[in-house]
């Protein structure tokens, strides 16, 4: 085999070689994304910044079921949020895992 190719294929295997960190993180977020409520939650945000409170009104969901995902969302820097007085705003904070969650939507809507 040409050692130059040869080369290439042990560069390439090294690349596809995840350490231990990464692959909690994308474990994780794929965790994230395999809810229904977060779904929801993160298709929300997407669009705009939400309090806590709009958030359970637009998606008929309980205080704290929100609060609590947006805990969980917010660990893994998916969302973030700006406080206003004692209200706090939450946002997107992931462009890129926004767009893979339009991709997932799209792919789903597609027959």
């Amino acid at each position: 085999m040409d050692e130059k190719l040869q080369n290439t294929e042990v560069q390439t295997n090294k690349e596809q070689h995840l350490d231990e960190e990464t692959l909690f993180v994308v474990s994780q977020t794929f965790k994230a994304l395999s809810d229904p409520t977060r779904i929801r939650i993160l298709n929300l945000l997407c669009t705009d910044e939400h309090s806590v409170n709009d958030i359970a009104e637009i998606l008929d969901l309980g205080q704290s079921t929100v609060s609590h995902q947006l805990r969980f969302l917010k660990n893994l820097r998916l969302v973030k949020y700006r406080r206003e007085g004692t209200t706090l705003y939450y946002s997107k904070d992931d462009d890129h895992i926004m767009n893979l969650l339009k991709q997932a939507i799209e792919h789903a809507a597609h027959n």
